[in-house]
């Protein structure tokens, strides 16, 4: 399962929301559950930030 948290301690060098989206999509082709359990800390993580993770998640699933 992948979670939020364990992708922002693995990636500490992501400074915006925008990078940390792609991080998502990159490791979301190993994984078949993803975990919001953090808001990313990021100045640009907008309002709806668990629509666009979710996105970026199962996008790069159906791939």
């Amino acid at each position: 399962m992948l979670h939020v948290s364990n992708l922002l301690l693995q990636n500490k060098e992501v400074s915006t929301f925008e990078e940390f989206v792609e991080v998502v999509r990159n490791n979301a082709a190993s994984e078949l559950f993803f975990r919001m359990d953090l808001k990313p800390p990021f100045p640009d993580t907008p309002d709806n930030w668990e629509m666009v993770l979710e996105a970026a998640f199962s996008s790069a699933n159906k791939a």
